[in-house]
C-alpha cells in the first residue's frame, strides 16, 4: 500500500508490518482539570484531535493492523524519575505530586489512564515509559521486532516533545515512520508545524507526514 499524499514523497508500506503508535493521548495531558490545563495550557487545542485519531484507530484496527499505546508513567517510588526531569522548570505541580487527577505522571493514577475514546482493546501493546521516548528504557523495540514491524504510524502528543522524541528513537532503530499530521498536537501550535517540517526535511530525515485522511484511503484501496 501507498499513501500517496504524504511528505516529502510517497510512503509505502504494509499492514502486516506496520504498527500505529498512539503517543501519550492521557487523561492528565488531554482532558479539562488536568495536569496540563493546571499547568496553564489549553487542553482544548489536544482535545481537537481526538476525533481524527479514533478514527484512524478505528480503521487500522478493522485492518488488523498492531496498535501500540505509550503512558509516560513513574512507579509510585519514583526511583525511574531522575531529579533532572522532576525538578525541571517551575511548575506549581511536578511529577509524584497529588493532582487534579490523582499523583501525577505516577503508574495506576486515573490521570495516567488513555482516555476513554482510545482505550486500548485486548491484544494491544501497553507501553508505561519513564522518559519522553517509547523506546527509553522500555521493551517496545524487543515487542515490535518479535512480530515483525519495520514501519510505524505515530500519532498522540505532545507533537514536538514525546511524539518527536519517539520517532528519532525509531529511526535510529530503522523503522519507516510515519507522523499523522491532524492526530498529533502541542499546547504550543507553532512548536507543532516546526516539528512538522522537521520531520519532513531534506528528504524526510526523521520521516514522512501524512493527513489521516490519507491513511483511510490506503486502507480502503487495499481492501
Amino acid at each position: 500500500m501507498r499513501i500517496e499524499e504524504a511528505l516529502p514523497f510517497p510512503y509505502g508500506f504494509e499492514t502486516g508490518s506496520t504498527a500505529l503508535v498512539l503517543i501519550d493521548m492521557q487523561r492528565d495531558f488531554i482532558e479539562p482539570g488536568g495536569f496540563g490545563e493546571s499547568l496553564g495550557n489549553d487542553v482544548s487545542l489536544l482535545e481537537a484531535i481526538v476525533p481524527a485519531t479514533q478514527a484512524a484507530l478505528k480503521a487500522w484496527r478493522e485492518a488488523g493492523g498492531l496498535v501500540v499505546h505509550t503512558r509516560e508513567a513513574h512507579r509510585p517510588d519514583l526511583s525511574d524519575c531522575p531529579p533532572a526531569k522532576r525538578n525541571r522548570g517551575n511548575p506549581a505541580l511536578r511529577i509524584g505530586d497529588d493532582g487534579p487527577m490523582g499523583r501525577i505522571l505516577v503508574a495506576g493514577e486515573p490521570g495516567n489512564q488513555i482516555i476513554e475514546a482510545l482505550a486500548p482493546v485486548g491484544g494491544e501493546i501497553v507501553i508505561d515509559k519513564p522518559g519522553k521516548g517509547a523506546f527509553h528504557a522500555t521493551g517496545l523495540h524487543a515487542l515490535l521486532k518479535e512480530r515483525g514491524i519495520t514501519h510505524l504510524l505515530f500519532g498522540g502528543v505532545t507533537t514536538e516533545v514525546c511524539v518527536q522524541t519517539s520517532m528519532r528513537e525509531a529511526n535510529d532503530r530503522g523503522y519507516d515512520c510515519l507522523l499523522l499530521e491532524d492526530c498529533t498536537e502541542s499546547y504550543f501550535p507553532a512548536f507543532k508545524a516546526a516539528t512538522l517540517d522537521m520531520v519532513r526535511a531534506q528528504g524526510g530525515i526523521v520521516g514522512w507526514t501524512a493527513p489521516s485522511t490519507a491513511l483511510l484511503a490506503a486502507l480502503r484501496r487495499g481492501l
